[in-house]
């Protein structure tokens, strides 16, 4: 199972070169069946769909991933289906005291604190990738509503003024309960970057994320959970 996420394991600097994303996660990063749309500057958010897109998860992005974007900033939005039960997934983009629950990139997470809004984590990254810490503020956490945003408050990585949302929905997936997960974020552009450039970045260190999101919850749904790991 992957260990605790960082946000940013590369450099800018490597940006450029998409061999260098590729190589962390070739698998996961890039699925043959993802659709890259043009980067789009101000709401509402370009989507980078993981899944078929609907009129639903439109609505969802509408009501929940709105992100003041200034003109030095960038701004995008991924959509995941999962086949499995909302409440499951939901324990586990909540733990914000344990992202290496399904984050790949991580290999230590220590929260500052008692664990409630204004918290402040700071994870290590697996060895082996340019980045090696980050830290990171959690902004909201509605267990009513499912919404968990966290902002990158330090870290020795060049992206700057990193904010996500992550929101998780019920749906019938093949007649069974699952789960459609959206994440967004708004960053600053590093000098010496364009916002694609950026944008692509960003979206295929999400993307991974999402996808191990999908591989823990699906297998623990097949072994017969159900339920929240942890009670909420």
């Amino acid at each position: 199972m992957p260990t605790c996420s960082i946000i940013f394991p590369l450099k800018m600097e490597q940006i450029l070169d998409r061999s260098a994303i590729r190589s962390s996660n070739r698998q996961c990063l890039f699925d043959s069946s993802d659709s890259h749309l043009p980067f789009a500057k101000a709401p509402p958010l370009k989507i980078m769909n993981i899944e078929r897109r609907s009129n639903m998860e439109d609505e969802y992005i509408r009501r929940h991933h709105r992100h003041m974007v200034k003109d030095n900033q960038c701004s995008s939005s991924l959509v995941k289906l999962i086949k499995a039960p909302v409440k499951l997934v939901w324990s586990l983009v909540r733990r914000f005291d344990q992202p290496q629950r399904y984050k790949p990139f991580v290999s230590r997470c220590v929260v500052q604190g008692d664990l409630e809004i204004g918290s402040v984590r700071e994870v290590n990254v697996r060895s082996g990738l340019p980045a090696t810490t980050s830290k990171e503020r959690l902004e909201l956490l509605d267990d009513e509503e499912h919404i968990f945003a966290v902002k990158i408050v330090g870290g020795d990585h060049r992206l700057r003024n990193y904010s996500s949302i992550i929101t998780v929905h019920p749906e019938v997936i093949d007649g069974r309960p699952g789960t459609i997960v959206i994440e967004s974020f708004v960053v600053d552009v590093p000098d010496g970057n364009t916002k694609d450039e950026t944008c692509f970045f960003v979206e295929a260190l999400i993307r991974c994320n999402l996808k191990s999101l999908a591989d823990v919850s699906e297998r623990l749904a097949l072994q017969g959970h159900t339920e929240p790991i942890d009670p909420i």
